[in-house]
Formats: structure tokens, sequence, C-alpha cells
């Protein structure tokens, strides 16, 4: 065993995951604006026969964002975060070491052959469940070694005291593991039938009502512990770092921690509000929802105020511009999501882009800039090489943030005004649009979405870019900076 003054941590699968979750970004990105922009423009759909559909396209840039750049950023900074935490480093020891590189190559290759066989058309068709059974079978393989490398580390660690950043990090490995396998639960019908048909196919083993509630149990909560809780996590731990503040409140980051813990996994329901499902599931749900805000808010509060009295931060460091920006879109997301789970908002916005335009609120605004902003910080400690461009930052900054505020905007308006032409009737009780009558007043909130899509995407490829630069070209650090990250 090294001695704490001269541990050295391994950062080998940790730059593994950062090389591959910016290449899975650039893919999922790339491939959500295309669809935006077919949404608006719709000859676009035909570009490359069946392969470029928009139906064919969707599942593949939600899922890529989802197990390929979110999940992966989440191990990227879990085996950053966890030897430094624990103090620990993974060479130390062998076997934990392979285990890791094991985990990397499994989901890379997992990844890439999910997004294959999406493109090819092999799907379960259920929202962010897509992937065939084989992948499935991947995907529990890789989440088993991902706990491995958690509660090895945590076996061999130095530091008693578990950080709040490894609850998180522990919450996202149970709650995934247990919500994928029971939504996933599936039989292969080659299998059981014999060997007739395609070895690819399966069928869920729930049905009707059931199956609904399974997954959409599963649906909100993989946002929960894919989408939120590590994420959570990882402001934990790099605000402080990147500010030199403390926490605001070790005690309220617990507090918020049991009540996502418990409030989140009741609230999946509230998108079946309206339908078959038990109406007692219904209210439930959006009774949940409602009280989630505050342990949603009270993450986001102790961040915020963890830069009390340092707010001048903000203009010296576009890291910490990203991470307070990311707290804030969390604040309007998880205030955004307990509104449209009250059934009367419900009953407009419902099926209409006011629901993508909340998703991407979060998932653009808090889950993208946290993760950029997380590898950014580990780059100069990995590569012992200061960031490339601070100007290219704060250039990707502004272009992103008006992204986001166009892309929910825009979704926003569109949303409740497709809410309300659907419900609009005449004096006689008829509907007064058709549904090609909503589709052409949203002409032109489609096309502002795209833009936005376009502007985050380069955005992206700005990040992507400086990344490359750091690792590669950008000028060696002699020492580790402590706090703030050094930057050209």
């Amino acid at each position: 065993m090294q001695s704490n003054a001269a541990l050295e941590y391994d950062y080998s699968v940790a730059k593994l995951f950062t090389y591959a979750t910016i290449l899975f970004g650039f893919l999922a990105m790339l491939i959500g604006t295309l669809i935006a922009a077919q949404l608006a423009f719709p000859e676009l759909n035909y570009l490359i026969g069946e392969y470029g559909t928009f139906s064919r396209l969707r599942p593949v840039h939600t899922n890529t964002a989802i197990f390929g750049f979110t999940v992966g950023g989440v191990f990227a900074t879990f085996y950053y975060v966890g030897q430094r935490v624990l103090k620990v480093s993974m060479a130390e020891s062998k076997f934990l070491m392979f285990i890791g590189k094991l985990h990397f190559w499994i989901w890379f290759f997992g990844a890439l052959f999910a997004t294959i066989t999406l493109l090819m058309g092999y799907s379960q068709s259920k929202e962010y469940a897509q992937y065939e059974w084989p992948a499935d079978v991947a995907i529990v393989i890789l989440w088993v070694l991902w706990g491995i490398s958690i509660f090895g580390l945590i076996g061999i660690r130095r530091e008693k005291v578990l950080y709040i950043s490894m609850w998180y990090y522990i919450a996202t490995f149970l709650g995934i593991a247990m919500l994928y396998i029971f939504n996933n639960m599936a039989v292969p019908t080659y299998f059981a039938s014999g060997g007739l048909g395609s070895i690819m196919h399966s069928v869920s083993m729930y049905s009707g009502a059931n199956d609904a509630m399974v997954q959409w149990w599963y649906g909100h909560n993989a946002v929960a512990f894919g989408f939120t809780v590590p994420i959570v996590g990882m402001i934990y731990y790099f605000l402080p770092k990147e500010s030199g503040q403390a926490i605001y409140s070790y005690k309220l980051s617990l507090l918020s921690f049991w009540g996502l813990m418990f409030l989140y996994l009741w609230a999946g329901a509230h998108h079946l509000l309206y339908s078959p499902v038990p109406d007692w599931v219904q209210t439930m749900a959006s009774v949940f929802s409602i009280v989630l805000i505050l342990p949603s808010w009270g993450s986001a509060i102790n961040m915020l105020l963890t830069m009390k009295g340092e707010w001048n931060q903000l203009t010296e460091n576009p890291l910490i511009k990203f991470m307070v920006l990311a707290s804030t879109f969390y604040m309007l997301s998880t205030l955004e999501g307990p509104i449209q789970a009250i059934k009367s908002v419900n009953a407009i916005a419902h099926f209409t882009d006011w629901i993508p335009g909340h998703v991407h609120d979060g998932v653009l605004g808090w889950v993208t800039f946290m993760i950029m902003a997380s590898l950014f910080h580990m780059a100069p400690r990995m590569f012992k090489r200061e960031i490339y461009s601070r100007k290219l930052i704060e250039v990707q900054f502004w272009l992103q943030t008006t992204a986001v505020v166009l892309y929910f905007t825009s979704m926003w308006i569109a949303g409740i005004t497709q809410g309300m032409m659907w419900r609009a009737v005449d004096e006689y009780g008829n509907l007064m649009y058709s549904f090609i009558d909503t589709v052409t007043v949203l002409h032109p909130y489609y096309a502002i979405r795209t833009l936005s899509g376009v502007l985050y995407f380069v955005g992206f490829v700005i990040f992507a870019y400086n990344m490359i630069k750091t690792m590669s070209s950008s000028r060696e650090l002699t020492e580790e900076p402590q706090f703030k990250s050094p930057m050209a």
C-alpha cells in the first residue's frame, strides 16, 4: 500500500470513458439536430431511405444521449471522483483495474451494437427501453461490473467517511439496476417458439395497463437515477473543488438525498394521467410529483448558496458559470415537471411539444452543462495540461445558453398552442381545428427549435475541440491545481 502523501491516482479508466463520452455526445447531438430539422422540413426524412427517417433516428438519438453520453459521463466522473474522495488509487488493485477496463469495453461495444440494431429497426417500442434483449443482457453485465468497481473501491478505501457524492453514485447503481431489470423482463420468441422468427425479437412479460405502469415506473425513474441523482453527485464534488468553497450545508445534502430516494420512485405514473390505469395510481403520482419540488430545490439551493459571498467567480471562471447555470436550469426543470403533473395542466400539456421542451430544459441545461463542466475540471488533473482556451469556453457557454433558451421557449409556446387548439370546439361541440391545422401553425416554432439545435451542436463541437487540444497540445502543468482550473 502506498502512503497517503505519495498517492498517485490512476486515471486510465476515467480517460477511456472521457474519450467515448465526447464521441457519443457528438453523435447524439448531431442526430438530435437532424431530427429537429426533419420536423420543420419533412423532406429531410428521405435522404437515406428508411435509415434516415425520424421514426428510425429518434430512438437512436435518445438512447445514444442516455446510455452513451450521459451514462458515459457518469462512469468517467465516478472513476475520477471515486478515487479522490475515497483516497485510494485504481492502480493499487489489479483486479479493480481489470474490472474497470472490462466495464469500459463492454459498455462501449454494447452501446455501438445497440445503436446499430436500433438503426436497423430492432426495437421493443418502449420509451428509453427500445433496446432488444441481447443489448439488455450486455447492459446488466456492465452494470454489475460497475457495482463491483464501486464497492471494490469502497472496500479498500482509506477515507472512512463516505462523501455525499458517493451516496449519489451508489443510489444511481442500485436504482437503475432495479428499474432496468424489471422493466425489460421479456421472452426471446426465437427460443420460446423452437427457432421461429427473428433471434432479436422478444415479447414483454407484462401487458396492457400493467405494462404501462411498469414502463413509466421505469421511464420516469430512469430520468431520476440517470439524469438527476448522479448529476447532483457530480456538482457536490466539482462545484466545491472548482470554487474552493465548502458545500453550504451537508445536512441539507443528506435531507435532499433521502427525499429524492423516497419521492421519485412514486411519481412515474404522472405520465399516465387520463389513461386506463387506476385513478388512485394517477392521483398518488401527481401528489408525489408536487412534493418532489422540495428535495429537488433543496439540492439546487444548496448548490447556489455554496457560492455565497463568491459570486465574483461567475465573471472570473467560465466553469463556475456552467455549474451555476446548470443548477438554475435544474430548479426550473424540477418546478416545470411537477406543474405538468397537475391533472388540469396535464390535460393541456400531454402529447404536446411542451413535454420535450421540459425534457430538454433539464437534459441540455442541467445534465449536459454539468457533464461538460466536470470533464473540463478533470482534464488538467488527468492529462496534466491546462485547458486549451478560455475564450472558446466563453463562446461555447453563450452559444449553448442561447440555444437552451430558444429551445424551451419555442416548445413552451408550441406545446400550449397545440393543447389549446386540440381542445377548441365551436358552439355545436365540434372540433374547430384539424390535426394538420396545428402542424401548420407550429412550423415557425419547429424552425426555431432546429436553429437552437444547430447552435447547441456547434457549441458541443467547440467543447470537443477544446478538450482534444487540452489532452494533446496545451501547455503542460508542473503541479496539480488545487481549485480553479488553469486555462489559456
